[in-house]
């Protein structure tokens, strides 16, 4: 007969019987014990662990438990089993490489198509922001002058906005893997992938014969830059979207040449790919900025003329100046979206990212407004916008330890993810890593030892 468990004195009670109650003291201070180690971190950090415990204290909760509260009713022995090991892992927030050049110095166009972007989305990614110096190589350059444009980028980095306790900031120089990488995924890339990129054409026919071996892998090095870190995300203009997508081939002929297959897992004990392909994060709502001295070209680092680009760093009288002396055209008013105004278009874009107004309001604001008008409210808009940045900027770069703590701390950063990842790639095609030549020269006479 069933015998029902309560807590009352009579015949069917536990106290009527003591050897139920020893049993029930030993099963409590056993739970007892099993809530205790729960605490301990390596046993709640552990799906394993957590497991093993599940297995041990479903057996033990029912004797314990009136029959009134069922396995599995809400707050019964099962929700208490299932609550076990069962805190929720903060997401993994997907990974952003980027970089600007240090040639010249930081413009609108940079600032508002892709630095603005990323301090907008800093508390979303992990960030991996660098100081892309060994691509401002590729093409002629003052040494001296790499130098301090190594520091400025830096520091408009902080002064657009970039915090370097949410974002790793750092020198591309500064990690050795960038160089070494590129040298890898070179042995990988076929030399016609190179030839057809639309940027090298472009470049290549304006140095003529004296265009370098550099700028033809200028590609390769920048695929090495997003797959060391195993990024998620790359932001990337229309422009550089051809370069992104040469990365993401490179990523898979490296990892089907390498990491496939017994060869592979024999290597590295695993068969799982190296690279992870990135994705294009496209830059919502920015508008492209373009030259001021010509509406069908993108604003430039690289223009002869200063006055075709509005440096972060410009005062505001070079401010005023250089969008008083800026390319118009003699038609009455102002329009958006006209193929034949193109200078109109882009001050109504500069005007509305400046002001954070859409195009559209501002438009019937201004559309009957001549360029008298029109550019003094430009003027004065960006003079606003940038004027924090210059005072940010003088704040970094008054204190080199600031500034040097900050690379310094992201180098490190940078390094620790990419060496990983570097020597991943090494051990997949076939090196010995550092350390591992004595167990190198023993595998194969362990081998023969075990045929013999």
């Amino acid at each position: 007969r069933r015998q029902s468990w309560d807590y009352r004195v009579g015949p069917h009670s536990m106290a009527s019987t003591p050897s139920r109650l020893v049993v029930l003291s030993l099963l409590c201070a056993g739970l007892f014990l099993v809530c205790l180690t729960l605490q301990s971190p390596m046993i709640a950090s552990s799906s394993r662990g957590t497991q093993v415990i599940r297995r041990l204290v479903r057996p033990m909760i029912p004797a314990m438990m009136p029959r009134s509260s069922p396995i599995g009713s809400r707050g019964g022995p099962r929700a208490f089993c299932d609550a076990v090991g069962s805190k929720d892992k903060p997401e993994r927030r997907k990974r952003v490489l980027s970089g600007v050049q240090p040639t010249g110095t930081i413009h609108l166009g940079n600032y508002l198509g892709a630095i603005k972007q990323w301090v907008d989305n800093q508390d979303k990614y992990e960030n991996f922001f660098c100081v892309v110096d060994l691509h401002a190589i590729t093409v002629p350059h003052v040494p001296k002058e790499l130098k301090e444009s190594i520091i400025k980028t830096a520091g408009l980095y902080i002064a657009c906005g970039i915090d370097p306790s949410k974002s790793k900031i750092f020198v591309q120089s500064h990690v050795s893997a960038h160089a070494e990488l590129t040298w890898l995924l070179n042995c990988a890339t076929p030399l016609n992938w190179l030839e057809r990129m639309i940027q090298f054409k472009e470049k290549a026919r304006k140095q003529g014969d004296s265009v370098s071996v550099a700028l033809l892998d200028y590609p390769v090095l920048m695929a090495s830059d997003i797959l060391l870190y195993q990024a998620d995300l790359v932001p990337v203009g229309e422009d550089q979207r051809q370069h992104l997508e040469l990365t993401r081939d490179i990523a898979r002929r490296f990892n089907d040449q390498y990491c496939k297959g017994n060869q592979a897992k024999k290597l590295r004990g695993t068969s799982r790919p190296v690279f992870k392909e990135p994705e294009a994060l496209m830059a919502k709502g920015a508008a492209r900025i373009m030259s001021l001295d010509d509406g069908t070209n993108k604003m430039s680092k690289s223009a002869p003329s200063d006055l075709s680009r509005i440096n972060l760093l410009d005062t505001a009288d070079q401010i005023r100046e250089k969008i008083k002396k800026c390319k118009t055209d003699s038609i009455k008013g102002i329009e958006y979206d006209n193929p034949d105004r193109p200078e109109a278009t882009n001050l109504l874009n500069i005007y509305s990212q400046a002001t954070g107004a859409p195009v559209e309001d501002l438009l019937n604001e201004v559309e009957s407004k001549s360029w008298g008008e029109f550019k003094p409210l430009v003027a004065d808009a960006l003079v606003e916008q940038l004027k924090p940045i210059r005072e940010k900027y003088n704040e970094v770069t008054k204190d080199p330890e600031i500034l040097a703590g900050v690379l310094e701390d992201g180098a490190a950063a940078a390094n620790e993810v990419a060496s990983t990842t570097h020597l991943w790639a090494k051990e997949a095609m076939g090196f010995i890593p550092p350390g591992k030549v004595r167990e190198t020269l023993v595998a194969p006479t362990k081998k023969k030892e075990k045929v013999a």
